[in-house]
C-alpha cells in the first residue's frame, strides 16, 4: 500500500510574507503603545521627580556644557587684551603722532575673525565625527586638540602667529559648540530639557566672568606676563574634562541611530539613578525607536543635504535664523564691554570692574532664565528679550552725544542692563530652541550649519564694531549702539513670524507639527498624538483620519 497521504501542505512565499507583514505590524503596534506611554510619563514628569531619576544624567551634561567656558573666556579676553598697553606694545603698532601703541581695527578683525574661521571648520568637522564615532569621542579628540593648541597662543611672537593660534584653537571650540548642546537634549527628560541646553549660556558667562578678572588681575604688570597669565589660564580647564569625559555614556539616542539597541539600553541605566522603579528603560528606548523610525519615514536623513530637502528645509532655517538673531541682536557690544567704554572715555581699570559686574550680573540673569522658562513660552521669552534689548540700545546710542563723564557711567550701567536682560531671556533660550527644533536624525548637522552661519556672521560683526570702535577707523564710540538697534528691530520682526513654540513638547510631537506644516503663531495651541497611528500607514486626507488622528485646535 501506498504511503498514507496527508492534508499538512507546506505554507506558501505570500503566506509567509503575509505573517510576516502580520507580526511587523504588530511589532509597530507595540512599539507606538510603549512609546506612547513613555512620552506621557515624561509630560506628567515633575522636575523633583526628574532630578531624583537623573541626577547622573545632569552630571554628564554640566561637564561636557562645561566646555564652552574656553571659549566664553578667550572671546572675551581677546577684547579685553586690547586694553593692555604691554599687549598693544607686543602685537600693535605706534602712533607717530600721539606716541600711543594700539592694535589696528585691521587685526583686531584677522584676530578676532581668525577664532571665528577656526570655529566654522571645527563645526564642519565636528557634524561629521558626531554622527561617525559619537559625542562622547569627538569632545575627547577636541580637548586633546585644545591643550595642544594654547602652547601657539602663550607662546606667540606677533601678531601673525597669534591669529594662527586663534585659527587652531577655533577648531575644538567649533566641537564643543555644535555637540554639547545636542548631548544635553538627548540625555535628560522633557522637564528638565531647557534647564540642561540654557546652561551652556551660563558657561558662556563664567568664561567672560574669569576672562574679565584675570585681565584685571594682570592689567597692571609691565612685562609679558600681563598677557601670557591670561592665555596660560585656559589649561586650567582641558585637563580635568578630559579626565572626566573619558567615562561618560554616549547619548542614548545616538546608539538608535546606529541601530545599536543594547548600547542605548546601557546608556539609559548609566544616565538614570538604579533606585527608582518607576523608570521603564524599555518604553524610553521604544519612545526613541518610534521617533527615529518616524523621521526616516518622513524622509529625514543623515547627512548635510537632507537639512535643505522638505521639512527639514523650514527646520533648518529656523534653528540657522535663531543664532543669526544672537549676532544681530546687538549682543556683541557685550563681549567688547571694556573696549567700549574705554572708547566712550572710561579708565580701563574701571572698565574691568565694570565688566565683572556685567558677567556676575549674565550668570544671575541666566539662572533667572530657568524660572522664567518653567511658566513661559521659549517664544514668547525670545521675543520679548529684543523688544527690551533695542530699547536699551536706542537709549545707549542717544546718550552718546552727551558727552559727559555722567553719561558715560549711565552707558555702562545700561549695558550691564542690557547684558542680564540678554542672559535672561534671548541668549539662554536659543539653546533650547535650536536643539529642541531640529529633527533628531539631523540635529548634530543641522546645528552645525547653524553655528557656523553664527560664526560667519559674526565674522561681519567683528569687523563692523572694531572698524564703529576704533580711534583709528571710524570712532562712532556709544553712537554705535544705533546701527545695532536696527537689526535688532529686524531680528525682532523675523521671531515674531518665523519662530514655533516648542515648550512642553517630545521631539515626535515636534516631528508632527513640521510634517502638517503648523504656522509658527499656532504651534503653542495646537494639539496632536504622533503615537495614535502606525507611522507607515499611508497618508490620508483630513476627512479621512479618525477624530483622534486629526489636528485639533483647543481655544487657548
Amino acid at each position: 500500500m501506498a504511503g498514507s497521504e496527508t492534508n499538512d501542505e507546506a505554507p506558501t512565499t505570500a503566506q509567509v510574507e503575509m505573517g510576516e507583514a502580520a507580526a511587523s505590524a504588530d511589532g509597530k503596534v507595540i512599539l507606538a503603545i510603549e512609546a506612547k506611554s513613555a512620552a506621557d510619563n515624561e509630560h506628567q514628569m515633575t522636575l523633583w521627580t526628574a532630578l531624583k531619576l537623573h541626577p547622573k544624567a545632569i552630571g554628564w551634561s554640566v561637564l561636557l556644557s562645561s566646555t564652552l567656558i574656553m571659549e566664553g573666556y578667550d572671546l572675551a579676553l581677546l577684547s579685553s587684551l586690547y586694553n593692555s598697553p604691554v599687549f598693544n606694545q607686543k602685537f600693535g603698532t605706534q602712533d607717530p603722532k600721539t606716541g600711543k601703541w594700539a592694535v589696528s581695527a585691521a587685526w583686531q578683525s584677522g584676530l578676532s575673525n581668525g577664532a571665528r574661521a577656526g570655529e566654522i571648520l571645527g563645526l564642519i568637522l565636528a557634524g561629521w565625527t558626531a554622527d561617525r564615532f559619537g559625542y562622547k569621542n569627538t569632545i575627547i579628540g577636541s580637548l586633546v586638540l585644545m591643550i595642544l593648541f594654547i602652547f601657539v597662543l602663550f607662546f606667540a611672537p606677533d601678531a601673525k602667529t597669534l591669529v594662527i593660534g586663534e585659527i587652531l584653537c577655533g577648531i575644538p571650540w567649533g566641537a564643543f559648540q555644535s555637540v554639547t548642546p545636542a548631548y544635553a537634549s538627548e540625555v535628560v527628560p522633557l522637564v528638565l530639557r531647557p534647564y540642561l541646553t540654557t546652561f551652556i549660556n551660563m558657561c558662556w558667562v563664567i568664561g567672560q566672568f574669569f576672562a574679565a578678572a584675570v585681565n584685571k588681575g594682570s592689567i597692571g604688570r609691565t612685562d609679558e606676563w600681563a598677557y601670557r597669565i591670561p592665555f596660560g589660564v585656559q589649561w586650567v580647564w582641558p585637563l580635568p574634562i578630559l579626565a572626566g569625559v573619558v567615562f561618560a555614556p554616549e547619548s542614548p539616542w545616538w546608539h538608535v541611530r546606529h541601530n545599536n539597541r543594547e548600547g542605548a539600553r546601557n546608556s539609559l541605566l548609566r544616565l538614570t539613578s538604579p533606585q527608582d522603579q518607576s523608570f521603564n528603560v524599555d518604553e524610553t528606548i521604544a519612545m526613541i525607536e518610534h521617533t527615529n523610525n518616524m523621521e526616516k519615514q518622513l524622509k529625514a536623513g543623515t547627512l548635510f543635504r537632507d537639512c535643505f530637502k522638505g521639512i527639514d528645509l523650514r527646520r533648518t532655517e529656523i534653528v540657522v535664523g535663531i543664532w543669526l538673531v544672537q549676532t544681530l541682536g546687538g549682543q556683541n557690544i557685550m563681549g567688547y564691554f571694556s573696549y567700549f567704554l574705554t572708547q566712550a572715555g572710561m579708565e580701563a581699570s574701571n572698565s574691568f570692574s565694570l565688566s565683572m559686574a556685567q558677567y556676575a550680573l549674565g550668570i544671575i540673569g541666566t539662572a533667572g532664565s530657568w524660572f522664567l522658562m518653567a511658566r513661559a513660552g521659549r517664544r514668547t521669552i525670545h521675543f520679548s528679550g529684543l523688544c527690551v534689548q533695542f530699547l536699551l540700545l536706542v537709549i545707549v546710542g542717544s546718550l552718546a552725544f552727551a558727552g559727559t563723564k555722567a553719561s558715560v557711567w549711565a552707558i555702562g550701567a545700561l549695558l550691564i542692563i542690557f547684558t542680564f536682560v540678554y542672559d535672561f531671556t534671548v541668549g539662554p533660550v536659543t539653546y533650547s530652541l535650536i536643539s529642541e527644533l531640529s529633527s533628531t536624525r539631523l540635529k548634530a548637522k543641522t546645528i552645525v550649519l547653524a553655528r557656523a552661519g553664527y560664526n560667519a556672521s559674526n565674522i561681519f560683526v567683528n569687523v563692523m564694531t572694531n572698524y564703529q570702535l576704533s580711534s583709528t577707523a571710524w570712532n562712532w564710540g556709544a553712537k554705535a549702539a544705533y546701527f545695532w538697534a536696527g537689526t535688532c528691530l529686524f531680528s525682532a520682526v523675523w521671531v515674531f513670524f518665523r519662530l514655533p513654540e516648542p515648550k512642553g513638547r517630545t521631539y515626535a510631537e515636534l516631528d508632527a507639527l513640521f510634517e502638517r506644516r503648523i504656522p509658527a503663531r499656532q504651534f503653542a495651541r495646537t494639539k496632536i498624538d504622533p503615537y495614535s497611528t502606525s507611522i507607515d500607514e499611508p497618508e490620508r486626507s483630513s476627512t479621512d483620519k479618525r477624530p483622534d488622528e486629526r489636528v485639533q485646535e483647543s481655544s487657548v
